[in-house]
């Protein structure tokens, strides 16, 4: 059947958002209240200055932010750059032999295509996907290492991997780039030190996370973000149809748990992560809408959720019921029966249909 590629064209230059100029004490602690936003020298929000305070104070130019746990431990969120980006992966080489759980979450430019057809489509929405994921870039990547029994890591955790991402050059959706600034996400900062995405790709194979079922990825509605990773690491536009995809990423991630699959199987659960983890009284640490206090979230949220609803008789968590099922795509209950309706086209609302937000407070 044949079908065509409907480009909804963004603007090229983010709006004003609140914040600019200063950068923020990476010493914040999470009980402690959050900065005030702060204007550049000219008085006017720059979302694209150095350093931007936007995300309450946490801009990603920073080196790590630090805060405590609610048990009082301390608890870093690093961000890594171009620069040191083969230094950090070293470390989680010899990190993951012990904590082999990786929470993740990716922050990328929205949402810009969408396949038209005459008649609806089976795979209607992996074409969305991969037309959106072929013509665009990603621009951050959370991960979070915890043990079996969903202990962190001590003292860093988490990182936050900034790729390069030029708002002059690369496409993107007006409305999640906004979002993205609001957030403390420095695009001066991915323009002139952001990873090159082939750098990482090549560091991502050798680094012992991906090829192995023994390390256990955990997402939230994520499609896109293992479509984003799979780009990465093989240099090319994704597979032509969903069976292809699906091949492809059991490959690279043989043992994955989608969160939002996994409440589509409980009574009581809905919405997105934020709205999930309150529920289940877990808290966020860091900026909400950055890729590793997503990530963080998206750990502590799995391990709550299995531990109350997915257990044996011994009381272990047991993923033979979600194991490897993404929500929405593949051949289970959760794939819709037609296309998402014109009303939800803009990228935001798009966004939040393919991330389970069924609120303002869910995460990106």
């Amino acid at each position: 059947m044949a079908s065509v590629l409907s480009m909804e064209s963004p603007p090229f230059r983010p709006r004003g958002a609140n914040g600019g100029g200063g950068t923020p004490s990476a010493g914040s602690s999470y009980s402690s209240p959050m900065p005030h936003h702060r204007r550049n020298q000219s008085g006017t929000s720059s979302p694209l200055s150095h350093g931007s305070s936007g995300g309450d104070g946490y801009s990603n130019a920073i080196r790590s932010y630090s805060f405590q746990t609610p048990n009082g431990e301390p608890l870093e969120i690093r961000n890594v750059w171009e620069e040191n980006a083969e230094e950090e992966m070293a470390i989680i080489r010899e990190l993951i032999e012990t904590h082999p759980y990786v929470a993740m979450d990716t922050e990328f430019p929205g949402v810009v295509a969408r396949p038209v057809s005459e008649t609806y489509s089976p795979d209607f929405h992996y074409k969305s996907l991969k037309c959106n994921v072929d013509l665009l870039k990603i621009i951050q990547l959370g991960l979070t290492f915890a043990d079996e029994d969903g202990n962190y890591a001590k003292g860093c955790p988490c990182w936050q991997f900034n790729f390069k991402f030029n708002l002059n050059d690369d496409m993107f959706a007006q409305d999640s780039i906004d979002l993205l600034v609001t957030s403390g996400i420095s695009f001066e900062d991915h323009a002139t030190r952001g990873i090159d995405p082939l750098h990482f790709g090549e560091l991502l194979m050798v680094s012992g996370l991906v090829l192995d079922d023994r390390v256990k990825w955990v997402s939230f509605h994520s499609g896109y973000d293992y479509a984003y990773l799979l780009k990465v690491l093989t240099t090319q536009d994704l597979p032509k149809d969903e069976k292809s995809f699906f091949e492809l990423l059991k490959m690279y991630f043989p043992t994955i748990y989608d969160i939002k699959y996994m409440t589509s199987l409980c009574d009581g659960h809905f919405g997105g992560l934020q709205r999930l983890a309150d529920d289940l009284k877990c808290p966020r640490i860091g900026p909400e809408h950055q890729a590793g206090s997503d990530s963080l979230l998206t750990m502590v949220t799995y391990f709550a959720l299995a531990s109350s609803k997915f257990t044996n008789a011994s009381g272990k968590i047991d993923d033979k019921k979600y194991n490897n099922e993404l929500y929405g795509y593949g051949n289970n209950h959760t794939v819709r029966k037609g296309p998402i309706p014109s009303s939800h086209n803009n990228s935001n609302s798009a966004l939040s249909n393919m991330n389970g937000s069924g609120d303002s407070s869910s995460v990106h």
